[in-house]
């Protein structure tokens, strides 16, 4: 920053206004305690009506000249001796006359006209006058001067490399290589590298991405200097515009996840909307969150139908175009114990041979809980009964954790043919749920009786006695033979035969009715006594 004065101003007068000049509040000159030191040395000139934390600015003050001093010689009366056979243009040195001020200033006047009189000695005395034209070479007297102490641009941030910022400029009163005017930034920093600035124009432009969120604003030092190097610095604020390049970031809270739960316990999901400057995104811009459940029925939550929810929530922005992003809590639906068993078949059956071996399996029973874990766990079991008087559980048993039911003991199907079994499954819930179903048993038949014959009975021996006429005819029914098996089926299908007897061609025997009778008449030549075997 500089100024420009004139010199003999008198104490007190105004030589500027810095706080204006360089953007500052003057409450922040009050309060920081602002005060004026000098460089060159102890004098104080000048000072300041109004530092913490310490700030400095550099201020350059130029004292410009005003023409109160008049030349003076060192001696009153010059006196030269001259011989008069002086060459015409000969050069006599002169004392030089001091003047206080500053005799020449090219940027005022760079040219000036002199007469000069020389007077002789004579009488009458006779003069000669001769104009002298002086041109003022330029001396490098001035620094150069920017047209703003202070300059303010506004840059959108993600700007395009090389775009332009602003343009400073600067003159500079000297001419030639003094007046040459480079411009460059004052101390290299991070701020610089993002810009550049080109040293003949002063244009300043984009030298890398520029990014709100990391800086929001850039503070820069320009200088301008000269050819033989005078230079002056001036001030350049960038103030970066937010855009909305940043979509909100959600962070999941164990609350929210808690809350989200609690809306799946009491069968409600809920609509939210809520808003927040600073947090969910860093653009400037306030982020809209919604929260935006599907609306659900009045039926009870049911795990065994749908065990898992996912739940989006999405994070959007005030910003134009509005940005957002989503994240999905994923909550499972927690089990309890409302389920029983259930078989997979409302009745069994099992099919079993008499004379089975005991510990062989008569068939498999199966039920299913769709709860989870120990809710879901079945246990099998045989409820308390009788058959034939005797316990259940003498007969059968039950695998507890496979459902197969074996054979306790060898079944004969003379004493029963079927009996039923109750088997229960219980889950191991708290408190447990069970559910019943019926295996009937069915006993199969084996030859493995005897026929036996009732009549005739041989009462105590394979012997019987019949009596027939001596005169019977063909046909004559002689006896009956009849038997019983204690099988069934086919098993029990009983044929007779005549194995052996003394006339083979005497008696005939139904086959399926057991009944003996005579073949042809008995004649006076047949033997009294005829044996016969009957299987």
């Amino acid at each position: 920053m500089s100024y420009s004065i004139t010199e003999e101003m008198k104490r007190g007068s105004v030589i500027g206004n810095i706080a204006k000049d360089i953007g500052l509040n003057l409450g922040r000159l009050s309060a920081r305690r602002a005060r004026v030191d000098f460089e060159d040395n102890g004098v104080q000139y000048c000072r300041a009506r109004a530092g913490k934390p310490l700030e400095l600015h550099r201020f350059t003050i130029r004292v410009q000249d005003i023409n109160d001093n008049a030349p003076q010689f060192n001696e009153d009366t010059l006196k030269f001796e001259i011989s008069e056979l002086a060459v015409k243009g000969a050069r006599f040195s002169l004392d030089v006359a001091y003047d206080g001020d500053i005799e020449l200033d090219r940027e005022d006047n760079n040219e000036l006209s002199l007469v000069l009189t020389a007077f002789d000695g004579g009488s009458p005395q006779r003069s000669g006058t001769v104009v002298i034209h002086v041109t003022v070479l330029d001396a490098n007297d001035n620094a150069p001067v920017f047209s703003q102490t202070v300059y303010k641009a506004s840059l959108p941030e993600n700007s395009p490399l090389d775009t332009l910022v602003i343009t400073v400029t600067a003159t500079d009163a000297d001419e030639g290589i003094n007046g040459e005017i480079t411009y460059g930034f004052d101390h290299p920093s991070d701020e610089n590298k993002k810009f550049t600035i080109n040293p003949s124009n002063g244009e300043v432009r984009v030298a890398k991405p520029i990014d709100y969120e990391k800086e929001s604003s850039y503070e820069i030092q320009i200088t301008a200097k000269d050819g033989l190097g005078l230079g002056t610095d001036a001030t350049l604020f960038i103030e970066i515009v937010d855009k909305n390049d940043n979509a909100p970031v959600l962070f999941l809270s164990h609350s929210l996840i808690r809350f989200l739960r609690m809306c799946l316990l009491v069968q409600r999901w809920a609509s939210l909307m809520f808003r927040t400057e600073t947090q969910g995104t860093t653009d400037r811009s306030a982020a809209l969150f919604r929260l935006e459940f599907l609306s659900m029925s009045t039926e009870q939550l049911d795990r065994e139908l749908v065990s898992d929810y996912n739940i989006t929530i999405t994070a959007i922005d005030e910003g134009s175009p509005p940005l957002s992003s989503s994240k999905t809590v994923h909550l499972t639906v927690a089990d309890i114990n409302d389920n029983p068993p259930v078989f997979e078949e409302q009745t069994y059956s099992a099919h079993v041979t008499e004379n089975n071996k005991p510990g062989s399996t008569l068939c498999s029973v199966a039920a299913r809980d769709p709860d989870w874990r120990q809710n879901g766990t079945v246990v099998y079991s045989l409820l308390p009964a009788e058959v034939n008087g005797a316990p259940v559980s003498s007969y059968v048993s039950v695998n507890g954790d496979t459902g197969l039911i074996h054979a306790v003991r060898a079944f004969d199907y003379e004493q029963f043919r079927s009996f039923k079994v109750h088997v229960m499954a219980r889950d191991n819930g708290s408190p447990p749920l069970s559910s019943n179903v019926t295996v009937n048993v069915f006993i199969s038949d084996v030859n493995d009786n005897s026929p036996q014959i009732l009549y005739p009975s041989p009462e105590g021996n394979s012997f019987m006695t019949e009596l027939i006429p001596k005169a019977a005819h063909a046909g004559s029914l002689v006896s009956k033979v009849i038997a019983v098996d204690a099988d069934s089926g086919q098993n029990a299908w009983l044929s007779y035969h005549i194995v052996k007897s003394t006339d083979a061609g005497l008696f005939t025997i139904g086959p399926h009715s057991g009944e003996i009778k005579t073949q042809r008449d008995i004649s006076e030549s047949d033997s009294m006594k005829q044996n016969l075997i009957v299987q």
